[in-house]
């Protein structure tokens, strides 16, 4: 392309030119498009700005032993691992960070100590003995370390400092056949981790702390809340008076409940932190933890028939003749009144999480859901052609299932309300309902589905 000016001449622009233009749109693509992903990010979690704000802000207070020439006097080069030990040790919850730091600080002055006894050992044998005894106690300490991590109880909570107790031994154990004043040398190191951790622990402590324990509660309330709202999708727009011929496929009612059955691995994180923090807001030292981890077991399982569910709704044809409409009217409503009487026992145990009270009106709605599936269970066992029935029979069967581990789900939390004296009216002395463990047969509503 060529444009002409006012002397005659002509300007012609480079063939580079469109090229040039769309590399440059691509690119304020791309950045728009990641500024608008950071922007996301922090709006899900607002807390994640105050963290990065945090570890910033301990790395600069630990920097300090490093710019202020009398500190650096006293601690030399080893101030450096102040500064590691903060980039290592800084962690997103309180219990996390609780963990590793009380992790590296005791395994480091463990592995020091017996470090520093090592070497005070080995040099008993000479020039010769020292090394070959040296290398003896790193191998025994070293393996010895290391298997003990495959113990379940020490995987779980103390993984991370074994890990720095094999790293810390072996560089101190290592290099005191080299070094000189070894003592002062595993005091320095020891003495700038421990500035470390506590500079770590201050941060996040006492700067806009982030609880596990608290993510550990709102996580279960929240789960509760997702199975209600499952319940109450079906007994509406599947059950219900407003169920129409539509597909059911891609309702979003139908979809809440997966996050519930992938939920183990955060709830086993936040747990195994959350019995690291000290006693904060409303939850007193030593919490019942542990119990929300049955919950969570109890509310999976309740998860899984509810994915069973939605996999026989959304693929299973209906089938149904226009015989046994009474029959068919009567498994319709008990199985409305189920899910309905399930949703608000879910609801209510998730408002007793929640505001930590006892939840004394779910057993009402509890009660109400067996009592109707006692009714369909009658129903299904006199003699009657189901095979006219089967596709909401089928939908009954897996609805009484739910209203089990309703009944599961109900226990648990009142176990938990009884641990943690949740506030009540009424004082909470056992669960009225058995919580179900692992591996045991829940007490079970037998509905014959005969085709």
């Amino acid at each position: 392309m060529e444009v002409g000016t006012g002397s005659g001449e002509k300007i012609g622009f480079s063939p580079w030119w469109p090229f040039l233009s769309s590399l440059v749109e691509r690119l304020m693509a791309r950045v728009t498009g990641f500024l608008n992903k950071l922007k996301k990010i922090a709006n899900d979690d607002p807390r994640r700005i105050s963290h990065s704000c945090k570890v910033g802000l301990a790395l600069t207070l630990v920097s300090i032993f490093y710019y202020v020439t009398p500190l650096f006097d006293g601690f030399g080069v080893s101030a450096i691992w102040a500064v590691l030990t903060v980039v290592v040790v800084m962690e997103f919850t309180v219990g996390a960070t609780l963990s590793k730091g009380l992790n590296r600080a005791f395994a480091t002055l463990l592995a020091g100590f017996l470090a520093v006894g090592a070497h005070q050992i080995a040099i008993l044998f000479g020039e010769k003995g020292e090394p070959i005894l040296l290398g003896l106690f790193v191998f025994l300490l070293a393996a010895s370390a290391t298997f003990s991590r495959f113990i379940p109880e020490i995987k779980a909570r103390y993984d991370y400092g074994v890990t720095i107790f094999i790293l810390t031994f072996s560089l101190v154990a290592v290099s005191s056949y080299r070094a000189d004043e070894l003592i002062q040398l595993a005091h320095q190191r020891l003495s700038t981790i421990v500035i470390g951790v506590v500079t770590c622990l201050f941060t996040t402590i006492f700067v806009i702390p982030v609880w596990a324990g608290e993510d550990l509660h709102k996580l279960a309330a929240g789960n509760l809340d997702k199975l209600a709202s499952f319940l109450e999708g079906l007994g509406s727009e599947c059950l219900g008076e407003k169920m129409g011929g539509e597909s059911l496929e891609g309702k979003s009612f139908l979809q809440v409940h997966k996050s519930v059955l992938n939920s183990k691995p955060t709830e086993d994180s936040l747990c195994n932190f959350a019995r690291w923090e000290p006693g904060h807001g409303r939850f007193r030292f030593r919490h019942p933890w542990r119990q929300y981890l049955k919950i969570g077991a109890s509310s999976r399982r309740c998860a899984s028939y509810m994915e069973a569910l939605t996999t026989y709704i959304t693929t299973t044809p209906k089938t149904e003749s226009n015989k046994e409409p009474e029959l068919r009217l009567k498994i319709r409503t008990a199985c409305v009144e189920m899910s309905s009487e399930s949703a608000k026992a879910l609801r209510v145990l998730s408002s007793a999480i929640r505001n930590m009270t006892a939840p004394t009106s779910a057993q009402s709605h509890v009660a109400a859901a067996v009592a109707a599936s006692g009714e369909l269970g009658a129903a299904l066992s006199k003699d009657a052609d189901l095979a006219d029935v089967l596709h909401v029979a089928t939908i009954a069967t897996l609805l009484a299932e739910l209203v089990v581990r309703t009944q599961e789900i109900a226990g648990s939390v009142e176990e938990l309300a009884r641990l943690a004296r949740f506030r009540s009216l009424e004082p909470v002395t056992k669960a009225s309902v058995k919580p179900v463990a692992d591996g045991e047969s829940p007490p079970h509503v037998a509905i014959d589905v005969r085709e």
